[in-house]
């Protein structure tokens, strides 16, 4: 208890609140703008959401990438979890502030921006078939995931371009995922407009998806592309700190 109360802990929980705030407001109120143009929404609205999104996780990573190394995403903390890059309680305050980030981004945008019923709410698109969207979800946070490693974890990559590389696969994965599962890849993301608007349909999906996606892409780029010492901590679970 002492640890999970830490002064530390209790910092990086407070950066990825405010970082998945920033993440989720712009993305979803994108969102909201994209529905003000034109609805149901065209091909400009795809692009202003997918653009959103990007952007927002660009801002996020850029203002605490240097404090928690700006996970913004259950699937990610989870991912580093079993990598052994976080440790279990740190982790466990990330995601912890993830989801209070995103539910206070709902809440701000639902009162005081748009006002829109079911706004940010994500589902499956007419006649897409759950299992369907579970392995896209899938695919799509292995991508992300993926992505993450080879920019931010693995030393050699180059770690100055992480936030536009992962704000670029954000940005593709929306392109290509909205009006079939809303392309979540991020726990947190659906979260914070499930609680809000009470919408739970199929909710597991963004849940179990993103996080098998991304434990995937963890374990795939630790045993191909990894250090020995990469190798050697994947799997080992350290309980108190990074």
């Amino acid at each position: 208890m002492g640890e999970l109360i830490s002064a530390n802990n209790l910092r990086g929980l407070v950066a990825e609140l405010i970082a998945t705030f920033t993440f989720v407001f712009v993305g979803v109120g994108a969102v909201g703008a994209a529905l003000a143009l034109v609805t149901p929404i065209d091909g400009a609205g795809l692009i202003v959401i997918a653009l959103g999104h990007g952007l927002g996780i660009f801002l996020g990573i850029v203002v605490i990438g240097r404090i928690t190394g700006a996970h913004l995403n259950p699937a990610i903390t989870i991912a580093m979890i079993v990598a052994g890059n976080t440790g279990l309680i740190r982790g466990f305050s990330y995601i912890v502030g993830q989801l209070a980030g995103a539910v206070l981004a709902i809440f701000t945008l639902d009162q005081y921006v748009w006002g829109l019923d079911g706004l940010g709410v994500q589902s499956l698109g007419v006649g897409v078939a759950t299992v369907d969207g579970f392995v896209l979800e899938v695919i799509l946070t292995f991508f992300l995931v993926f992505t993450v490693f080879a920019t931010t974890v693995d030393k050699r990559g180059s770690a100055a371009w992480a936030p536009l590389a992962i704000g670029m696969v954000i940005f593709v994965d929306h392109l290509i995922a909205v009006q079939v599962t809303g392309a979540s890849m991020n726990p947190a993301r659906s979260f914070g407009p499930a609680l809000i608007h009470g919408a739970w349909d199929v909710h597991w999906l963004y849940w179990a998806g993103p996080i098998v996606g991304g434990l995937l892409a963890a374990i795939a780029y630790v045993v191909i592309f990894g250090t020995k010492e990469d190798q050697y901590k994947l799997g080992t679970i350290n309980i108190r700190s990074d």
